[in-house]
């Protein structure tokens, strides 16, 4: 294929060597002479492991070269790619002034062009930047229809500095958002080269993933730095800690817990949150992320009812699941009981049904609970789950009980809100998803 990359920083350069190393030819683009010349000398213009051999290798093979003419780049390249940087605001926003005249001048050259050409995102940008700000400035200056007359394509990079090249053939993933077929079909062959696993997502989606990948990373090191200053206080060897808890791939290293939905609770997480973060206040040791867990926590329920339940006329609602997870009657700490309170606390009439709960009023551990501490709740318990649901005018599905599936499709004259996307449905008409 005949690929431009417009911006020839760090990932411009690597990935304008690696796709020209794949075969494919590659004319670098950028408004800086230096970076240019160095390119077409076959050296790199950053340090980074093995790139000045991938560029001056493919230089010779005449499979790169690079130039400060975009309309030259364009005129010979079916796709182009923008890779300049999107750098922060004083006030912590996206600075996009580099993209926006990116666009501009990709604008400009398309409205010379007849032939069909993706243009591709390889940039850091936040959701809506492709929808609302690229395309439409393309379209504008052009003339064109994007997924019509040009393709749009969102294509986040994951390289990491000082391993670019090795990152750039063993990628996590590979993610492209685009605004039609032809776009997707071309990328997939682009990157047909590739085993990692391969995603094509709506365009917001793939602007997305960079920004979630890259919030969880800091977290990540600011967790381990935590837990590091806490270890320290106590004499610990925080390394030992965090080696035995990354030897833990079942749930610690892994895709439990990273489902967006409702509050945690249950009986280990939340005292255990508040039993470490008061430790460490005792060792005069602050910790800010660990100390923002509880209160977020806490936000997770008053936002359902602030942002989802508040707005609804009815004030007739049905609690379905208790207990903080399914298959369990454990009401400690669960945060659906403590939503359903505040409800009873603001007037609603709710009903409430929860068969492991209902079990419990007979012979379980919770019997003495619902009767004495929990009375409010077990006067609200129902055992027949169609009757609860028609008598009220919103379905709160506060766990994922497989009974509970099917109730989004059932029941469609209902205001449905979804604590835990029983279904894959997304928030639609009377279906509420409080996080999709």
């Amino acid at each position: 294929m005949r690929i431009s990359v417009v911006g020839l920083g760090y990932v411009g350069a690597v990935c304008s060597a690696c796709f020209a190393n794949e075969g494919h030819e590659v004319i670098g683009m950028d408004i800086d002479a230096v970076k240019v010349d160095l390119i077409n000398q076959g050296k790199a213009p950053i340090v980074e492991k093995d790139l000045e051999d991938y560029i001056s290798r493919n230089v010779k093979a005449r499979r790169l070269r690079a130039t400060t003419d975009l309309k030259e780049a364009i005129d010979n390249s079916d796709i182009t790619i923008i890779s300049v940087g999107t750098p922060s605001k004083p006030n912590g926003d996206i600075d996009l002034k580099y993209i926006k005249e990116a666009a501009k001048a990709i604008g400009e050259k398309l409205k010379e062009k007849d032939a069909f050409h993706i243009v591709s995102m390889r940039s850091t940008v936040l959701p809506g930047t492709g929808k609302n700000v690229v395309i439409p400035i393309i379209e504008e200056i052009s003339g064109k229809k994007a997924g019509v007359d040009f393709g749009y394509v969102s294509n986040p990079e994951f390289l990491r500095e000082g391993t670019a090249i090795w990152d750039f053939y063993n990628p996590p993933k590979t993610v492209v958002g685009a605004t039609d077929e032809r776009s997707y079909k071309t990328f997939r062959e682009l990157y047909s080269f590739l085993k990692a696993p391969y995603f094509e997502v709506e365009i917001e989606v793939a602007e997305m993933i960079k920004y979630a990948d890259n919030s969880w990373h800091a977290t990540k090191v600011t967790f381990a730095n935590e837990i590091g200053m806490i270890c320290k206080k106590l004499g610990i060897d925080s390394h030992k800690v965090m080696d035995v808890f990354c030897a833990d791939t079942k749930l610690n290293i892994s895709t439990y817990y990273l489902k967006p939905g409702f509050a945690f609770g249950g009986s280990c997480l939340p005292k255990d949150v508040r039993a470490i973060t008061y430790k460490a206040k005792s060792l005069d040791e602050n910790t800010p992320l660990l100390n923002s867990l509880m209160p977020s926590n806490e936000y997770q329920i008053k936002r359902v009812y602030n942002e989802f339940i508040k707005p609804l006329k009815s004030r007739k609602i049905a609690v379905l699941g208790l207990s903080f997870k399914p298959n369990t009657d454990d009401l400690r700490e669960s945060p659906v009981l403590e939503l359903t309170e505040l409800l009873i606390g603001k007037g609603y009439k709710v009903s409430i049904y929860d068969p492991n709960v209902l079990k419990a009023k007979e012979d379980g551990a919770n019997k003495a609970l619902l009767e004495n501490e929990l009375w409010h709740i077990n006067e609200r318990l129902s055992n027949n789950l169609d009757k609860v649901i028609q008598e009220n005018d919103i379905i709160l599905i506060g766990n994922g009980s497989k009974e509970f599936q099917n109730i989004p499709q059932k029941y469609t004259d209902k205001y449905i809100i979804d604590l835990m996307r029983v279904t894959n449905q997304p928030s639609k008409n009377n279906y509420i998803g409080i996080a999709w």
